[in-house]
């Protein structure tokens, strides 16, 4: 049985315009608005921002990573993250340990604290994300992934890969 859309849908994709492109461009910009709404207004009430949230979701995806691999894959500077890490740490949020075979390497995990506050910014995005699915119907959601996927570029897709392969 043949997978995918129809030929003549297909290759009518390949050629979009311009002002299909913009207007494809447009949604992304307010989907992720909608998308990181609920997270903000839950963060705001904390004194947290959209960097706190994550380092969070991707401590919470790969406990006791260390410092160096989550600069790699937030895509951040050291100073910055930096900034956040101090923030939650004192906050009681994450635990920061000495790594055991490098004193140099330092570990972090999410306390139960923060693996509440992740919990509540994850159940508002799977919301909202799992009612967008149902209304958009299985072919769609493949689509959009396949679309996701394509625009990574070599980094990106390297850790999206390895947190992908974690839960398959």
């Amino acid at each position: 049985m043949r997978e995918g859309p129809p030929p003549q849908m297909g290759q009518s994709l390949l050629f979009l315009t311009d002002d299909q492109i913009r207007k494809g461009i447009e949604a992304m910009f307010f989907a992720y608005r909608g998308f990181t709404a609920d997270p903000d207004r839950i963060l705001a009430e904390k004194g947290y921002g959209r960097a706190h949230h994550r380092a969070i979701h991707f401590i919470n995806r790969n406990p006791g990573t260390t410092v160096n691999n989550l600069l790699s894959v937030l895509g951040v500077t050291k100073q910055s993250l930096n900034r956040v890490l101090r923030t939650l740490i004192e906050d009681g949020l994450v635990a920061s340990t000495v790594g055991k075979r490098d004193k140099r390497e330092r570990h972090l995990n999410l306390t139960a604290a923060g693996a509440e506050l992740e919990r509540e910014l994850s159940d508002a995005q799977r919301d909202r994300m799992r009612a967008a699915y149902r209304a958009a119907g299985p072919a769609a959601v493949a689509g959009f992934r396949q679309v996701l996927e394509a625009m990574m570029d070599g980094d990106t897709r390297y850790h999206y890969e390895a947190m992908r392969d974690k839960t398959e």
